[in-house]
């Protein structure tokens, strides 16, 4: 008996032959055998815009940039970028060093055990201790974690950024031959900081704060020159950032808005000291750079300005995001309406005295 002969048929559900459906095979005329190669439908168009496009926007923006008004924004905006600068870099590396080689102990040692003394005390301390805005605000949450009462530390965060070494400075080279400003601002400054203290030990509450956990300073076991080096470099690089955007805002102010409009504010004692007190809200200019804006501002009066150098390093858009991620939105909303009304009214009573 032999073996029947091996079914050559097809069976019903076997896969057809590779090339039966394949929608690039050689069998398919017209089609090519590698689609990914192939320019697209209007590849002319594509290159003509892209040979056009370039040459079209340069001659636009360069035509643009000739226009008087173009230019007056960007002489105002270097000068105060440039001018401020210099003292944005020393001010971050000051504060970098300190948060990376000073103890924490420190503060706790030299404030008095009082609450209503060390208020004043801490304000003062911010002499001595520069740093900017944003490196006020988690000192003062770790100082509150290390025991030092709330108020104390609050006096600290809204004093260190106004009236230390570096911003004093930065003032005075801006207001060249005004001694009483450098002074108007150290005084209104640091009452404003202790009344802010002594404030909150009348009103405060504690469950308005919901602080974050969040280190600050040195910790064992690391580097500390690499804490420094990271410190700096991401306060330069967050601070420089506001202080170009402050620059621009200034810039676009001085150029867009109509002289009608700042004389309306300007011949106001009252409108120019709330225009210019929003304004420093607004423009969230670092607190080493905001003399220099400050004084660009010529059309208002000296009690205006400082009303200006005064509010900015204490409340100001960022300064409020800070304080609400770090002690919460019930603080950050309280704490900062109060601090407009006390810094706008020290700068009216100080500046009526020695402006």
């Amino acid at each position: 008996m032999t073996d029947a002969p091996p079914d050559t048929k097809t069976p019903p559900n076997a896969a057809p032959p590779a090339h039966a459906d394949h929608p690039h095979h050689p069998d398919h005329p017209g089609e090519p055998d590698h689609p990914g190669s192939t320019w697209p439908r209007h590849w002319p168009l594509l290159l003509l815009g892209a040979a056009v496009v370039p040459g079209v926007v340069l001659f636009a923006v360069g035509r643009w940039l000739e226009d008087p008004a173009v230019q007056a924004w960007r002489t105002v905006c270097l000068s105060i970028t440039v001018q401020a600068l210099p003292f944005l870099l020393l001010g971050t590396a000051l504060s970098g060093a300190i948060n990376a080689f000073v103890p924490a102990r420190v503060f706790t040692r030299v404030l008095p055990r009082r609450p209503a003394l060390a208020v004043p005390v801490a304000g003062a301390a911010g002499v001595v201790l520069p740093g900017c805005e944003c490196a006020s605000v988690p000192v003062a949450q770790s100082l509150i974690r290390r025991g030092v009462d709330p108020a104390a530390a609050f006096a600290f965060l809204l004093s260190a950024p106004a009236i230390n070494p570096i911003v004093l400075t930065a003032t005075a080279i801006a207001f060249p031959g005004s001694p009483a400003m450098v002074l108007a601002r150290l005084l209104a400054s640091l009452v404003t900081a202790a009344a802010m203290g002594w404030l909150w030990l009348w009103l405060g509450r504690a469950e308005w704060l919901k602080p974050v956990a969040r280190h600050t300073g040195h910790r064992p076991g690391l580097s500390r020159w690499n804490e420094f080096r990271t410190g700096f470099q991401h306060d330069f690089l967050h601070a420089g950032g506001f202080l170009v955007v402050g620059a621009m805002a200034a810039a676009t102010f001085n150029v867009l808005v109509p002289r009608t409009v700042l004389d309306t504010f300007a011949d106001s004692p009252w409108l120019s000291v709330l225009f210019l007190a929003a304004l420093a809200i607004l423009l969230s200019v670092c607190s080493e750079a905001d003399a220099f804006v400050a004084a660009s501002l010529t059309g208002f009066s000296p009690t205006a300005r400082l009303t200006f150098m005064v509010v900015g390093p204490m409340v100001d858009l960022k300064l409020i995001a800070l304080q609400t991620g770090t002690f919460g939105r019930a603080f950050a909303v309280r704490f900062s309406a109060a601090t407009v009304v006390v810094a706008i009214l020290c700068s009216v009573l100080i500046g009526a005295v020695l402006l």
